[in-house]
């Protein structure tokens, strides 16, 4: 974190990051705990949605984001195909559970194991603790972090063969599985893939992303190293990191990550009906511009009761497209932080127009 030059500064209680910046196990325990309130909040917001549920009304005009996510994979359905809700109530007791799970585990890492990861019950989390300003020991970690992405990718993938996906081109939860290997395709499509309306081509998406990302955690962990190894392949300068690592950098490039994934996902759910049915969030969205860009109904939303009277559609890509668009401007301010820029010098030099030439 930037500290203007003073080495030993201090911070009120509301900078919750200083407070885990320079204690790895702090840190786990922060990320573990917001992952739990997570958890909770997706389980009881599911229940909520499914207890207002009203059947004779279309599910993209209620307040059904989570009901609508599930459908859109294939959960919730009877035997006939007809979309009832089964099963919901116990995907979303699981969440309430894990989460406990994750509060408790947040807990051992906050007040019980060690805040510096140089030990624990675990052999070898030494290897895991953060250094803000080492290459080797981020890319190590990032590595990890990239494989576990890549196996969820592929459990989708698998998902989707085995179980089955809802396909609105037909109605219904349909297998998909268009393979592993066909990866040309959705190499095409790096300038239309707003456009897709292929659900074997938004799995082939899927598994390309995965091979993308177990390779390329398996290329960090091997060019990475933690403090007890020596570094296995490859050598870092200023333009791979070195000397430009810091917690307030590491933030700032993941919450370009997010603000870019809020803004991409706003504009492929508010026209992409194939991943995201009529069905189940409503009509197709129309983009039009005032202060700023932001999204309307087309449809007949007369009977839409919730989220102000918008569809479920509405709702969704106008608040992930404004927080994609927040997420990016913390980008800039804590890149600029860690570039060294002092933002007190607008401030100062605000004042300095404010006050009057003296004669």
């Amino acid at each position: 974190m930037q500290t203007y030059g003073n080495p030993n500064p201090t911070y009120g209680w509301w900078v919750g990051n200083s407070v885990v910046t320079n204690r790895a196990g702090r840190f786990i325990g922060s990320h573990v705990g917001h992952t739990g309130i997570i958890c909770f909040f997706t389980g009881a917001s599911c229940l909520w949605e499914l207890a207002r549920y009203d059947s004779s009304l279309p599910m993209g005009h209620q307040s059904s984001i989570y009901l609508s996510h599930l459908a859109s994979l294939g959960i919730g359905f009877d035997e006939a195909g007809v979309w009832t809700g089964v099963g919901v109530a116990t995907i979303a007791l699981f969440h309430l559970i894990f989460s406990a799970v994750y509060g408790g585990a947040a807990l051992l890492h906050s007040l019980l194991f060690d805040p510096d990861l140089k030990g624990g019950p675990i052999g070898r989390v030494d290897r895991f603790k953060l250094e803000w300003d080492n290459p080797d020991n981020q890319v190590f970690i990032l590595g990890h972090h990239l494989i576990f992405l890549g196996v969820a990718c592929i459990w989708f993938v698998e998902w989707a063969r085995w179980h089955g996906i809802y396909d609105p081109a037909i109605g219904s939860v349909r297998q998909v599985f268009p393979g592993y290997g066909d990866f040309g395709r959705i190499w095409s499509h790096q300038t239309d893939f707003l456009a897709i309306d292929s659900l074997e081509e938004v799995m082939e998406g899927h598994a390309f992303l995965a091979f993308l990302q177990i390779t390329g955690g398996a290329f960090h962990i091997a060019t990475g190293a933690t403090p007890f190894e020596k570094k296995r392949l490859g050598e870092y300068d200023k333009f791979k990191g070195a000397g430009l690592l810091s917690a307030e950098a590491v933030l700032s490039w993941s919450l370009a990550g997010l603000g870019w994934m809020g803004i991409i996902a706003a504009f492929w759910a508010a026209q992409n009906t194939t991943v995201y049915p009529i069905d189940w969030y409503g009509e197709p969205l129309q983009l039009k511009f005032g202060i700023s860009p932001y999204w309307v109904d087309t449809g007949d939303i007369s009977d839409c009761k919730y989220f102000l009277g918008h569809t479920t559609r509405a709702a969704l890509v106008n608040v992930q497209y404004y927080f994609g668009f927040f997420c990016i401007q913390g980008h800039l301010w804590h890149a600029l932080r860690a570039m060294g820029f002092d933002f007190r010098r607008i401030a100062d030099a605000l004042g300095g127009l404010a006050t009057p030439a003296s004669n």
